[in-house]
């Protein structure tokens, strides 16, 4: 009988050896790729809860760590180990470790890196979920959270207490895309022994690494850009091999697990990462551009156009030129309208646009439009949307590809209501 190869070659042997210094394209083709004894061209799926051993003595090595190998599809799935290192060879670090989604990314985060005493500074312009998952759970297991302006370097500083073990923030940051300086921040954190995270789904490794600006952990909710195409959920954390073993560990124990056609899909999505991220940004430049001169607009939030604040961070920590992501918030007009008056201002644009979906996602290869306050950040509660700049004026734009001059004229059906 043939003999099988050894489950630490399966785990350790891929087809792409990285150590040749290959460009990024590359990297987000093959990457992570172990071809197995039917030598597939294209990426398996592996569906399969469970694997066999070769004998008693190699189950007893996988359990007890002499073997390093696949055990059981809730942590160890060679799916979901080709998506693993092949999002992290893209954002530059050791390891990576996939969740069921987003929110289960930070969800593992905190079980991972936080225990009862610790304390967070966060950057108050985050994900509306992800601040429930923090005031809500978090905090009845004893971690205080403060928040702060993401651009405001002196309030983090001065956030910053004895028991503080890690800062987070959105940088772009949802759903207004204000950019938080990540060396700055990484600096600050190490400085008081603390880690710094980073969200990067806006920006994904094809425009940003924050590993390489000092951040500690990156954060993605591969549902959005890494997928590309709203097809599944998916999560992934990114870093050192000490600290992903941590993160690890929690997904081993609690069962946050991507699944392995997740993984496949994610897989063929960071294929197109690089080319679909440039024509995304081509598209949003084009449309911040036509909204910052559009009479019904009051103000756009994208951090491309030259007069926005942050407009020198956001090239200076972005490795592709003219490439500021693609999704924008604007604001409609108010004209000293209340509060209602300008709800249904910003409602009357969505409702007549004819192509553009209505959806809460983002990050899809059709442009979406959205009313956070009314929809993603909704829970957050009405103080908290002000603090964030989450106003019933505001819109967020995911900018699709489709031909910039039809979403343009989409978005003016909706604009010329006002």
């Amino acid at each position: 009988m043939t003999q099988l190869p050894t489950p630490d070659q399966n785990w350790q042997t891929d087809t792409l050896d990285l150590s040749l210094d290959y460009g990024e394209q590359t990297i987000a083709v093959r990457a992570g790729h172990h071809r197995t004894d039917e030598n597939e061209h294209n990426e398996a799926i592996f569906t399969t809860s469970s694997y066999v051993y070769q004998n008693a003595q190699d189950a007893f090595n996988h359990f007890n760590g002499t073997v390093q190998g696949n055990v059981y599809s809730r942590h160890t799935n060679p799916t979901l180990r080709t998506f693993e290192r092949r999002l992290s060879a893209l954002e530059g670090g050791e390891r990576a470790v996939a969740t069921a989604s987003g929110m289960g990314a930070i969800l593992t985060m905190c079980l991972a890196f936080l225990q009862q005493g610790d304390h967070v500074v966060v950057a108050k312009q985050i994900f509306g979920s992800t601040m429930g998952l923090l005031n809500n759970y978090m905090g009845k297991f004893g971690i205080a959270v403060t928040y702060v302006d993401c651009t405001d370097k002196q309030a983090w500083t001065n956030a910053i207490q004895a028991n503080t073990k890690l800062l987070f923030c959105e940088s772009p940051s949802n759903p207004l895309g204000q950019i938080c300086d990540i060396r700055y921040l990484a600096k600050l954190a190490h400085e008081n022994n603390a880690l710094l995270v980073v969200d990067n789904c806006f920006a994904t490794p094809a425009i940003q690494k924050p590993l390489s600006l000092g951040a500690d952990i990156v954060i993605h909710s591969a549902t959005k850009y890494l997928d590309g195409q709203g097809r599944v959920l998916g999560g992934a954390l990114v870093g050192s091999n000490e600290l992903m073993e941590k993160a690890f560990a929690v997904v081993r124990s609690c069962g946050v697990s991507m699944s392995p056609f997740n993984a496949w899909v994610f897989i063929k999505g960071l294929e197109t990462l690089n080319l679909r991220m440039q024509a995304h940004c081509a598209n949003a430049n084009k449309i911040a551009q036509w909204l910052n001169n559009h009479k019904k607009v009051a103000k756009v939030h994208f951090s491309g156009l030259a007069d926005h604040s942050a407009y020198e961070l956001a090239k200076s920590q972005s490795y592709k030129m003219d490439c500021f992501g693609a999704v924008l918030g604007f604001e409609v007009i108010a004209d000293n309208a209340n509060s209602e008056q300008v709800r249904q201002n910003a409602w009357k644009v969505i409702d007549n646009t004819q192509m553009i979906s209505i959806s809460n996602n983002l990050g899809d290869a059709k442009t979406i439009i959205t009313h956070p306050a009314t929809t993603t950040h909704y829970r957050m509660g009405e103080q908290a949307r002000i603090e964030a700049g989450v106003t019933e004026s505001l819109l967020r734009l995911s900018v699709g590809l489709e031909d910039v001059e039809d979403i343009i004229k989409d978005l003016e059906r909706g604009l010329t209501k006002l």
